[in-house]
């Protein structure tokens, strides 16, 4: 039976993966200190080989199978980050990897998979179900399964997190760490609280996935009915039996946060750190931005824990978060359909320096009158006051617009 690693599991994980994997920078925020009132180091594994935590508990774990089980290779199941992790591993070592990831799962973490070397196979909507499809290929090839999370090589190989987090500042009071299966929280509080019982651990989950808190709530491990989230890499229906235990032993609380505030964190930490983190990765400092608790004057260590995004879902991200911030507006304009009106419209936009992006033209719908075009303008601004100043232009105008949301 499968049991908990120690904390010296954790330091034999990290003398394996020396030189393997990245020492990830923990990096001071001012801008998210001063947003939230407490003093905020990133812990950046968005940045780590793969984009990732994933690679360090996968070539931990590969590196503890003999010979003569690999004959085989390998097989395991992802939502991408724990693909690219496996994938990656298995080829510095030579070993035949399979991965089962969801159907749904963003291009990028197809592909990027297979320029590992693994096979890919498509199966299933959620985790869960690729999961079970990895489960049968192990019983019909022999191939050795590589769980994501509940494994106990697999969570030590996490947990050098926490030991570099804690070489790098031994002062930090508070770590949020995503959670998903709960690999990485598990390995992350087996090490920390070995190292200084007082620091606490906070799991952070997609309010529409909460398994973990779920299973605590509960007791024990159960299967969500249903999921729906952006941070696809921490969607996961059942956490694992193993970092179930983990998380009623070291986890101190677990925290929730919505759609919005994760994709608005995402925006964030692009727009005023420069940081590239997928929404499953920024869910630890959507919590500190929304101050859940308050953590006002506490050195707070979010990891950020992925990096690999889909690249329509950032497009997205970004035009929200710029609308939200006032940098991007969008007006619908009835005018008469006939030439010079669009043009006395995109006059006042050029005049006041607003920076069209998109224009479209909408005649068919029935609340359009004959005759006239309902013209939706969407323009990025240099300030937020320019919205007031060209509203009231198109007034001056005598002309009938709406400012969408």
């Amino acid at each position: 039976m499968m049991k908990l690693p120690e904390y010296s599991d954790i330091i034999k994980a990290q003398q394996r993966l020396k030189g393997v994997v990245k020492v990830t920078p923990l990096e001071h925020s001012k801008s998210f200190s001063a947003m939230s009132g407490a003093n905020v180091f990133m812990k950046l594994e968005n940045m780590q080989s793969t984009g990732s935590f994933k690679v360090r508990g996968a070539y931990n774990k590969l590196c503890t199978l003999k010979t003569d089980e690999l004959s085989q290779g390998v097989v395991c199941a992802s939502a991408g980050n724990h693909a690219q992790g496996v994938a990656f591993a298995a080829k510095i070592l030579e070993i035949k990897a399979t991965v089962f990831m969801p159907v749904f799962t963003p291009p990028l973490k197809v592909i990027a998979t297979r320029s590992y070397g693994a096979e890919v196979v498509l199966e299933g909507e959620s985790f869960d179900d690729a999961q079970a499809a990895a489960m049968q290929f192990q019983k019909e090839t022999g191939a050795v399964i590589i769980h994501a999370f509940d494994d106990p090589y697999i969570i030590a190989g996490q947990g050098t997190i926490g030991l570099e987090l804690f070489q790098a500042n031994d002062s930090i009071q508070d770590v949020l760490v995503p959670i998903g299966g709960g690999g990485m929280i598990s390995g992350i509080a087996i090490a920390l609280k070995e190292m200084n019982p007082d620091i606490r651990i906070i799991g952070v989950e997609a309010a529409g996935a909460q398994s973990m808190k779920n299973a605590l709530k509960k007791g024990k491990p159960e299967k969500l009915a249903y999921m729906q989230t952006i941070a696809d890499g921490i969607a996961v229906k059942t956490p694992g039996n193993l970092t179930f235990e983990a998380a009623k032993k070291y986890v101190d609380d677990i925290l929730l946060v919505d759609d919005a505030e994760i994709a608005h964190a995402t925006y964030l930490l692009l727009q005023r750190a420069k940081i590239l983190a997928e929404p499953a990765g920024v869910a630890a400092m959507a919590a500190v931005l929304q101050k859940r608790p308050d953590f006002k004057g506490r050195n707070v260590v979010p990891v950020i824990s992925g990096g690999n995004i889909n690249m329509g879902l950032l497009e997205q991200i970004l035009e929200k978060g710029m609308m939200e911030e006032g940098l991007r507006a969008r007006i619908a304009v009835l005018i008469p359909d006939v030439a010079g009106e669009l043009r006395s419209i995109t006059s006042i936009l050029e005049r006041l320096r607003a920076n069209i992006n998109e224009i479209s033209h909408e005649r068919s719908i029935t609340t359009v009158p004959v005759g006239f075009v309902l013209v939706t303008l969407t323009f990025n601004l240099q300030e937020t006051s320019q919205l007031d100043m060209i509203c009231k232009a198109l007034e001056g105008k005598m002309k009938k617009f709406e400012v969408l949301k």
